[in-house]
């Protein structure tokens, strides 16, 4: 893959993400639930790696809150998941490794990084497993969403670069 297609699939995936947040989104426990988010994640640390899926959470996070659509906590969590997503698929080969790198990576690691987060940058005294909850239902459900895309195309093979 060129540099080119390479970024362009990035912005892609971005701009799937930003937008997706806000048309498939559900209430869990003290925040909202943004499956996509997490679907790209896997799909982008399937098809590009852990490197890009990082960069593209990240971007989805920063428009997210640039256009005021999310929070600041969009951060540790979605990057977290999307290199562990990554990093699981590369060592393992296997999708349900990267669905399962992107639950754990934002469900359990990144709600814990979003304590100190939330509480320097957004002055919230929230507990350690404040954010676990609904962290952990958006996460899995958006990994199952991205797992049983990236299972369909692979096996249909309608990407033959993937």
């Amino acid at each position: 893959m060129s540099r080119t297609q390479l970024l362009t699939t990035m912005a892609v995936f971005a701009a799937i993400g930003t937008i997706g947040a806000q048309l498939l989104w559900f209430p869990a426990g003290v925040a909202k639930a943004y499956p996509v988010q997490h679907a790209v994640n896997v799909i982008a640390a399937v098809t590009l790696g852990p490197g890009p899926a990082v960069i593209i959470a990240f971007m989805i996070g920063l428009l997210r809150n640039m256009l005021g659509l999310g929070t600041l906590l969009a951060f540790p969590g979605s990057m977290i998941g999307a290199f562990l997503a990554g990093y699981l698929y590369q060592k393992t080969d296997k999708k349900e490794m990267a669905a399962f790198g992107e639950a754990i990576g934002t469900g359990i690691v990144g709600s814990l990084f979003a304590v100190p987060f939330a509480r320097i940058l957004m002055g919230s005294s929230a507990g350690a497993f404040f954010f676990m909850p609904s962290f952990l239902v958006s996460s899995a459900a958006g990994a199952l969403i991205g797992w049983f895309v990236v299972s369909k195309v692979k096996r249909k093979n309608l990407l033959k670069h993937i």
